[in-house]
């Protein structure tokens, strides 16, 4: 431990790795273990800029990022980017190539990229993006980008865990209706209309207009009116632009407004591990395992109401203690 606490602080990419591993792991030893790691981490004594990044597949999150970050660390900061990718329900594997579209920027010295799978579950992504956000941090890197799924639930729970939220959109994909039936006009703090290059740019700068209207009618006279703007990410076109605001929003909150956010999502980050936790427990209780397969085959047979189920199983979990 000693010897992995001294290279991340000496922002050493094995160690780096190592920790993120340590803090994703579900054995119940290297729990332990990452509980030691984050309770000894040196954190900086500014906060990175902590933002998240999503849109629907295919709206170009892998090219932003890459053209962001390369231009984040030409301009002299250190840039770790979590790029969570959705597990399979059916074989629990992931893909894990956010990396490899992002070659550019994965072979910058002060560029950290990291693909972890979401495990199935947003309390999954919380608990390890959350922690590995702070390995990051530790590891002297100023800017930590969270690049979501982009399905739904999960931009919310992104959303919780960082400064400011930014959501790419296209044109003609229906996003500025669908932005709002989700709530992601709600929570996102910047609004990107990506893929503004060539014979698309006009529609670009359509839906951008289209999506600041809606915006108006869901939003109302908030005291941060989310801006919206057109980037190409192929083209590095309006990323700078795209920037400023990030950082508009961080001065909006200031040091006072972004402390309380922190602590808000502090509050909201315990409870998510101790849900996390009890899912843990419930799963290796030997009162559950006893009568798992019995409750298997009772609600499969038709046999065993899932209402009942559940009580036996909590009941079974209950007499553990």
């Amino acid at each position: 431990m000693p010897e992995l606490l001294e290279g991340v602080a000496a922002g050493r990419r094995a160690a780096v790795s190592r920790a993120i591993t340590l803090v994703e792991s579900t054995s119940a030893r290297h729990r332990d273990q990452a509980r030691e790691l984050l309770s000894a981490l040196q954190q900086p004594e500014r906060p990175a800029v902590r933002v998240g990044i999503s849109g629907v597949p295919g709206v170009g999150k892998s090219t932003f990022i890459e053209a962001l970050g390369t231009r984040l660390t030409a301009a002299g900061h250190r840039v770790g980017v979590l790029a969570v990718d959705p597990s399979s329900v059916r074989t629990g594997g992931s893909v894990l190539g956010d990396k490899t579209r992002m070659a550019r920027l994965s072979a910058d010295p002060a560029a950290f990229i990291r693909p972890s799978p979401s495990a199935g579950t947003l309390g999954g992504v919380a608990r390890a993006t959350v922690q590995a956000m702070a390995v990051l941090e530790s590891a002297a890197y100023d800017v930590v980008l969270v690049e979501t799924v982009g399905v739904g639930q999960s931009e919310v729970t992104v959303a919780g865990m960082v400064d400011t939220f930014l959501f790419l959109t296209l044109a003609r994909t229906g996003d500025q209706l669908q932005g709002i039936k989700k709530g992601i006009l709600e929570i996102a703090d910047v609004i990107a209309v990506n893929k503004a290059d060539g014979d698309r740019e006009q529609e670009a700068r359509s839906a951008a207009r289209e999506l600041a209207g809606a915006l108006r009618l869901v939003r109302g006279k908030d005291e941060w009116a989310p801006p919206v703007v057109t980037v190409s990410g192929l083209t590095d076109v309006g990323v700078d632009d795209l920037w400023e605001h990030v950082l508009a929003h961080r001065a909006h909150l200031g040091d006072d407004g972004l402390a309380a956010r922190r602590a808000r999502q502090q509050l909201d980050f315990t409870w998510a591990l101790v849900r996390d936790e009890l899912d843990q427990r419930l799963r290796h209780s030997p009162g559950v395992r006893a009568i798992r397969e019995e409750v298997r085959a009772g609600v499969l047979g038709g046999e065993l109401p899932a209402t009942v189920a559940a009580d036996r199983l909590l009941a079974a979990y209950d007499g553990d203690a």
